[in-house]
């Protein structure tokens, strides 16, 4: 008789004392849950208060995470460019309100603008970070486990989904094995969206026979049966998985009455 092989976040490891080693081994679900009242809290407004309010104690409380500083800012760079970027047509072509600051042709720059250009900044960088910071490093199938076993999701749905994000590294070989197929079909000079296309359109011819495969091999092996599956690796929830999901609710809570008290909180619907 075999032990269970334990999801890399329920397995001991020697050395995990320390509160940011704990949190780093948070299950999957949880993370997923914790981000989810601050994604909530904040789509509801966009005012500069609720976003800069949690956008502040998320950097205050990222070194808990165990994801350290240099690979922080690694995995978040990419949002730190286009937020920014994404706020200037905000600044450029929105709502126009208060003092007029520069004004030509479709172009106005205002006080309104201004302010719902940093707002939007700040907005998604405080649902972005949480979300690239508490999934950085997790194991698909783990967090599958937690899907079905915590979540009680369709298991033809979870599984499936696993396999599908396992095949996408494969994506990349794919790409490189038709432009070198084509190369030797003396096809790899031609330039231009038409090229492209092609390319395009064997790899989706790849990925779909492979995908015919998957299914069949799937189900060969019982997936997607009426028989109700069990699972090598169980997945539960602990002390610090839900401490997390408290952290992630108490920022939520704490940028919506900040906003409210403050009056700067605005309805994204109203």
């Amino acid at each position: 008789m075999t032990a269970p092989v334990l999801p890399r976040s329920a397995r001991p490891a020697a050395g995990i004392r320390s509160l940011p080693a704990r949190v780093a081994a948070a299950n999957p679900v949880a993370r997923l849950i914790a981000s989810a009242p601050i994604v909530a809290g904040l789509v509801l407004t966009i005012d500069p208060v609720s976003a800069g309010v949690a956008l502040v104690l998320e950097l205050l409380l990222m070194p808990l995470t165990g994801i350290g500083w240099r690979r922080f800012w690694k995995a978040t760079a990419i949002v730190w460019v286009l937020a920014p970027l994404g706020a200037v047509t905000i600044l450029l072509y929105g709502q126009a309100s208060g003092a007029v600051y520069f004004s030509w042709a479709l172009v106005h720059v205002t006080e309104g603008s201004v302010a719902l250009a940093i707002a939007s900044v700040l907005r998604v960088l405080a649902i972005a970070l949480p979300a690239i910071v508490l999934f950085a490093g997790v194991d698909p199938t783990d967090l599958a486990d937690g899907l079905g076993q915590i979540l009680r999701l369709p298991q033809r749905f979870v599984i499936g989904a696993l396999a599908g994000l396992r095949m996408l590294a494969l994506l990349g070989d794919d790409w490189r094995a038709i432009t070198l197929a084509r190369r030797a079909r003396g096809l790899g000079d031609r330039r231009g969206p038409g090229a492209l296309l092609r390319q395009c359109f064997g790899l989706l011819v790849l990925a779909l026979r492979r995908g015919g495969l998957l299914a069949t091999a799937m189900e060969a092996r019982g997936f997607g049966g009426d028989v109700r599956r069990t699972w090598a690796r169980p997945s539960r929830f602990g002390r610090i998985d839900a401490a997390l999901i408290g952290v992630g609710v108490v920022i939520a809570a704490i940028a919506v009455t900040a906003s409210v008290l403050t009056g700067s909180w605005r309805f994204i619907g109203g």
